[in-house]
């Protein structure tokens, strides 16, 4: 889980996930997004992939990247697991 916090803890990979709630993009169109490197771009893209909060396909010379919902539906259970019991 400490890398699923790692991911969400920096801004830039925050904004990403906003951006792919709107649909799929490839890593060039999220790029277009931003005033930072493609290669910084894709660092923040690898982590979120391996936090599981994003998946990635290749698709010819493109790799599109989509939410993936069930890791953040996780999160959430166990954030409500914290709450004590009234």
């Amino acid at each position: 889980m400490n890398i699923l916090f790692k991911a969400l803890n920096d801004k830039t990979r925050r904004e990403i996930l906003e951006l792919l709630r709107t649909g799929d993009m490839t890593a060039g169109e999220i790029a277009d997004k931003f005033s930072i490197s493609k290669p910084s771009i894709s660092h923040h893209l690898d982590l979120l992939r391996q936090a599981g909060l994003v998946h990635s396909v290749k698709e010819g010379q493109f790799i599109n990247y989509s939410l993936n919902t069930t890791v953040m539906d996780e999160l959430i259970k166990w954030f409500l697991g914290l709450k004590t019991k009234e």
